[in-house]
């Protein structure tokens, strides 16, 4: 299950993990203009653990999710 909540600077996903057990945190993704954030509480810390990605990151990352294994670089066709 998940939810998008749509604030003044950014667009909020919340990912809950559904289903048998273990289940892990939430993970929370923040899109803002400039960048992505990722967050998860990590209850072995007890904090929020916290990445930043580019734009251009959250691109590969999306594309990579459907391509076989290997290595490759985005390239944006000029027209």
């Amino acid at each position: 299950m998940f939810s998008i909540e749509h604030e003044f600077d950014c667009t909020t996903v919340t990912l809950v993990d559904e289903g048998k057990k273990p289940l892990l945190e939430d993970v929370v993704l923040n899109a803002f203009a400039e960048c992505v954030t990722v967050e998860q509480f990590d209850p072995r810390t007890d904090s929020v653990q916290k990445i930043t990605l580019s734009l251009s990151q959250v691109r590969d990352l999306a594309a990579a999710l459907n391509l076989p294994e290997g290595v490759y670089r985005m390239v944006t066709e000029k027209g």
